[in-house]
């Protein structure tokens, strides 16, 4: 193997370090990691933001949403409604497949085994 396709893209040091010590992704400076200075909680990580942030942003969402679907008149038990027919439908479908599924192969097996045993029986007399 050829040892060019593990070197690092150009202008980056050790730890995708870049020729000036900083990261290139824009994460800090090299080897700054936020959870080992107390500074990132596992609730801070979770969320993928501060909790007051993250709050913001899903209020302003849920707005947004809201709204687009008032103005299309559906509402949130018309789609638990809709979601619950759909799966029933689709578990219907798949019984209703599998029952005619099932008797496809006893009406193919009433004709070819037979034939099958009946060409065994005549082959094994040569």
């Amino acid at each position: 193997m050829s040892e060019q396709r593990f070197q690092r893209p150009f202008g980056q040091g050790p730890r995708g370090q870049d020729s000036f010590g900083q990261d290139p992704y824009g994460q800090g400076p090299a080897g700054y990691d936020p959870g080992r200075d107390g500074r990132s909680s596992g609730l801070h990580r979770f969320l993928g933001g501060s909790p007051g942030a993250v709050l913001l942003r899903l209020v302003f969402l849920s707005v947004l949403v809201g709204a687009g679907m008032a103005m299309l008149g559906v509402t949130p038990g018309i789609l638990f409604a809709q979601a619950y027919d759909t799966v029933r439908s689709l578990l219907e479908l798949s019984f209703d497949t599998f029952h005619d599924a099932g008797r496809w192969f006893v009406a193919g097996a009433a004709v070819v085994v037979p034939l099958w045993l009946l060409s065994r029986v005549f082959s094994r007399g040569r």
